[in-house]
């Protein structure tokens, strides 16, 4: 067994920076809670989801298990814990995985970072009554001050004894078992949107897709703004979320062909469903990207981007600015990325550093819409 520590762990190629952490208390909890289960586990019988950095994955590694399945909605985090198990040592001890009935099939233990959203936790839930062995065990860390007893009610309808542990370092664990035959599955979430077109803008969502099926605040207010965008052939909707941007530009504009990216696998998903829900399939393509690091420098011409002003639980411009920076390093000279965001973040300065000549289209109490132009 190779010497380790939790502490050696970075969130590289995530954003780093001093008040932003590759390991925290919930999972340090976690592991602790779950020590004695780990090393008694069989090879294939543990599965961590919403691993942030791999924590959970190598810890539960450390202390004994063997082929956890790990499944990370993010593609950063995936490859955050790719590059911790390399520099430490668990190379092809762990197998990455989508969200489905493969990740739980015949698991005993589920070690879980509680999500944001009670969907994403409700889809998470349903998934291991529907494949885990029936004497499963799931423990549940979060921090206390995100925790609420409605994540309570979604384990219990998913489970038949729900219990929460003691707090320790501001984080606190449930524990449930006993599943609960679950019904069918409630996901994608279904919602349509007056949106000054003929039709309603149908959107879907999963469990983890940000901001579920519903139209943002700040989309609905940039997406009239995109008709006076320039004339392209190709767009890039830069975290396409829901897919709302990247339908809506389908719709708007008969000839063109849009790629959406996200590092979330939920946003993924979410979006080909928008796009087939709205008749515009065959002209979104849809991929997992981290930023746009799949895509060459100086390639496109039209980018849109509403950016994440959350890392987290915790307010951070870092990834803002590292979107920025990518759609700078992607636009072809004259291309133009068009970008909503939260007034009160003043985003100009960046924008104009980052990518080029930045002018105000539209602002309301809440949002700014600018198009920065890239130069040279």
């Amino acid at each position: 067994m190779p010497e380790f520590s939790l502490d050696a762990l970075r969130r590289w190629p995530d954003i780093e920076a001093d008040n932003l952490y590759a390991v925290d208390a919930t999972d340090r909890l976690l592991l602790d809670t779950a020590s004695a289960a780990l090393r008694t586990s069989s090879p294939g019988q543990v599965a961590v989801v919403g691993d942030t950095h791999g924590a959970l994955t190598l810890g539960a590694l450390h202390a004994g298990a063997e082929h956890v399945r790990v499944h990370q909605d993010s593609l950063t985090g995936e490859r955050a814990l790719a590059a911790n198990a390399r520099t430490n040592g668990f190379d092809g001890r762990f197998t990455s995985s989508g969200l489905g009935a493969d990740l739980f099939s015949g698991v005993r233990l589920v070690l879980l970072q509680l999500p944001r959203s009670l969907e994403a936790l409700e889809e998470i839930a349903w998934y291991i009554a529907a494949a885990a062995d029936p004497g499963v065990t799931v423990l549940a860390g979060g921090r206390v001050k995100h925790m609420a007893p409605a994540m309570t009610t979604v384990l219990n309808r998913y489970f038949g004894t729900v219990t929460a542990g003691l707090a320790r370092q501001k984080s606190r664990v449930l524990t449930a078992s006993g599943t609960l035959p679950p019904g069918p599955c409630p996901f994608p979430l279904e919602a349509e949107y007056d949106v000054g077109l003929p039709l309603p803008l149908r959107l879907r969502a999963y469990g983890a897709t940000f901001g579920g099926a519903k139209l943002d605040p700040g989309t609905r207010f940039l997406l009239p703004h995109l008709r006076d965008a320039r004339p392209a052939g190709q767009a890039v909707d830069l975290g396409c979320g829901n897919g709302s941007i990247a339908a809506y530009l389908a719709l708007t504009r008969p000839g063109i062909t849009v790629t959406a990216t996200d590092t979330s696998a939920a946003a993924v998903t979410a979006t080909r469903a928008t796009a087939e829900a709205n008749g515009v399939g065959g002209r979104v393509a849809v991929v997992r990207d981290d930023g746009l690091s799949a895509r060459p420098d100086h390639g496109d011409g039209f980018i849109v981007l509403n950016p994440p002003f959350h890392s987290g639980h915790t307010v951070h411009a870092g990834i803002a600015l590292k979107l920025f920076a990518e759609a700078g390093r992607v636009l072809s000279p004259g291309g133009e990325l068009w970008t909503v965001w939260n007034s009160h973040l003043q985003y100009r300065g960046a924008l104009e550093r980052l990518v080029g000549p930045t002018r105000q289209v539209a602002r309301n109490p809440r949002f700014t819409v600018t198009v920065s132009t890239r130069t040279g």
